[in-house]
C-alpha cells in the first residue's frame, strides 16, 4: 500500500471510527497470515500497541453471514496473536443492515462497528486511484484489482458509469 492510500485509510479509521490509537504500519503477510478456509480480511493495520485495526469496505447487505464471517476471522487473529482486534466496516448507505446491535460472547478481544456513510466507497476507491494517476504515481496489482471490482461493488445503476471510467483509466495506462 502506497504513503498517500495509508494516510486516507488512517484518517478515516480515525475520524469516522473515531479510533485515536497511532498506527504503526500495515500488518505484515506472516503475521495476518491465518487457515485458508478462513475470511482474510481487508486493509489491516497494527497499531503501536500491537493490536490490530481490519477497515473493510462492506459493499453488499450485513447479515448474519456476513457478522460470521468477520467474527471468525477477529477471533482467528487473536488466537493467533492474543491481541485486541478493531473492524470497521464502512458502507454505503444503500447496503440493508440485517442484523441487529448486539454483544457477542467470545474468548477473543474484538470490536464490529459499522459506519454507513452517505458517499459510495467505490466513489472512494475510485477517487484515490486517480489521485495517483495525478500524482503520476504508478498503480500496482491491488489498485488495478480494486479498479475492475468496482463495477460490482456499487449499486446496479451505477455500474455502467464505473465500467466507463475503468475503461477510460486502463486505455491511458495502455496508450
Amino acid at each position: 500500500m502506497k504513503e498517500q492510500d495509508f494516510k486516507i485509510r488512517t484518517k478515516i479509521i480515525k475520524e469516522t471510527f473515531n479510533d485515536s490509537r497511532r498506527i504503526k504500519c500495515i500488518t505484515p503477510e506472516k503475521d495476518r497470515k491465518l487457515d485458508d478456509n478462513i475470511y482474510p480480511g481487508g486493509d489491516l493495520f497494527t497499531t503501536e500497541d500491537g493490536e490490530f485495526i481490519d477497515l473493510e469496505f462492506q459493499m453488499k447487505d450485513f447479515n448474519e453471514s456476513e457478522l460470521v464471517k468477520y467474527v471468525e476471522f477477529a477471533e482467528a487473529l487473536y488466537k493467533k496473536h492474543q491481541k485486541q482486534v478493531s473492524i470497521y466496516l464502512l458502507c454505503p448507505d444503500t447496503v440493508n443492515v440485517l442484523v441487529r446491535e448486539c454483544e457477542i460472547k467470545s474468548e477473543a478481544e474484538f470490536t464490529i462497528k459499522l459506519a454507513c456513510i452517505q458517499e459510495n466507497p467505490a466513489h472512494i476507491i475510485l477517487d484515490i486511484i486517480k489521485n495517483k494517476i495525478n500524482s503520476g504515481e504508478l498503480l500496482d496489482g491491488d489498485d488495478l484489482h480494486a479498479l475492475s471490482m468496482l463495477p460490482i461493488m456499487c449499486k446496479e445503476e451505477d455500474r455502467n458509469y464505473f465500467r466507463k471510467e475503468y475503461f477510460k483509466i486502463i486505455n491511458k495506462l495502455h496508450y
